[in-house]
């Protein structure tokens, strides 16, 4: 991955105000890279000079950063422990962009004393991270990994270029953190009731009126990083078989589903029709996502406010249907369901 590091001891101060000790539990790879305030200006940069393309990106830096990873001129956690590599790279870095973008105002001085004072802090925690989860699966210990971002956002089989730029998909866990394939025994898909996006981008399944303005007001569908607001529209089946194909899905948790309540129908898109032919697929090229009429089954709603049932069975008649419907277009167990932002507002299906 790639972090930036001021904004990781941002949080990690919310940690120690709230008395959670995270000293000795809390590690960062050696091997990740280094995001810079430098990547964030010129993210910024990036997206004015696209003009009428421009992505959509959070300008928060990550497309930079991994540019300069990819280009091999990036700067890694590992570099923090040379501290005069690290700053010989910045300064490359900085004249490579001056290059390209022209002078632009950077305080480089700044930047490097920021990481000169959070690097006491920061030298317990970083470790090597692949002997680290190596050891732990040698001891028979299990590893949780969470991904970032989603499969359609993923820089290989995402909808590309509206992508992030990074790999989101299962397969990312193995080269993100230097696993084997043959150390993963679950994967679970994270699968929203519904379909949102961020950014630019084809939609298929989004509702530009009234519907997609009700659901992203109830389901509180704001960027957690800008703020921005999320495009919303119908579960989308051609995407979630397609996610399936590439990340082989043990499980489904599915969440928000309370956010739908209240609907007096409930729609979800099941087919791809490319001019007026089914496509069994997600279309590699933007112009035919865009151009794709979706076909779509149509349900009944239901009115009750989910946010406080626990057990399956005790769901209105309709969500139930909405759920089953789902695990058999898909294929896939849908083992836990989200019924409300609370915590523990989780219905365990089981097995």
């Amino acid at each position: 991955m790639v972090v930036h590091l001021p904004g990781l001891f941002s949080e990690l101060k919310q940690l120690e105000e709230k008395k959670i000790h995270y000293q000795g539990r809390f590690f960062v790879s050696d091997r990740a890279h280094v995001l810079l305030n430098f990547h964030k200006q010129v993210d910024g940069l990036h997206e004015i000079q696209r003009g009428k393309e421009a992505i959509g990106t959070t300008r928060q830096g990550i497309g930079p950063c991994y540019s300069t990873k990819m280009q091999r001129t990036g700067i890694r956690v590992s570099d923090l422990l040379h501290f005069d590599v690290f700053k010989d790279k910045l300064h490359i870095l900085v004249e490579n962009a001056k290059r390209e973008y022209g002078d632009f105002p950077y305080d480089i001085d700044t930047e490097i004393k920021t990481y000169e004072e959070l690097l006491p802090k920061l030298r317990p925690m970083i470790i090597d991270s692949v002997s680290y989860l190596h050891e732990a699966l040698k001891s028979g210990k299990h590893i949780l990994v969470e991904g970032a971002n989603a499969n359609m956002i993923d820089i290989d089989f995402g909808t590309y270029p509206y992508v992030t730029s990074s790999s989101c998909t299962s397969g990312g866990a193995c080269t993100g953190l230097g696993i084997p394939p043959s150390a993963i025994g679950q994967t679970i898909g994270i699968v929203k009731a519904y379909t949102t996006r961020v950014g630019e981008g084809p939609f298929p399944t989004e509702e530009l009126g009234e519907i997609g303005s009700e659901i992203r007001k109830i389901g509180c569908e704001f960027g957690t990083t800008t703020g921005r607001a999320r495009r919303c529209g119908w579960l989308d089946i051609v995407q979630l078989k397609y996610a399936n194909m590439i990340n082989g899905l043990t499980d489904v948790a599915l969440t928000k589903l309370d956010v739908l309540s209240g609907f007096e129908t409930i729609k979800i898109g099941v087919k791809y029709l490319l001019e007026g032919k089914e496509i069994s697929s997600m279309p590699a090229h933007m112009q035919d996502v865009s151009a794709v009429k979706v076909e779509y089954m149509t349900l009944d709603g239901w009115k009750d406010d989910l946010s406080k049932i626990r057990e399956y069975e005790k769901l209105p008649e309709n969500a139930r249907k909405y759920v089953e419907l789902i695990e058999k277009l898909l294929g896939v167990n849908i083992t836990w369901i989200g019924v409300g932002p609370a915590r523990d507002a989780i219905i365990y299906r089981g097995k």
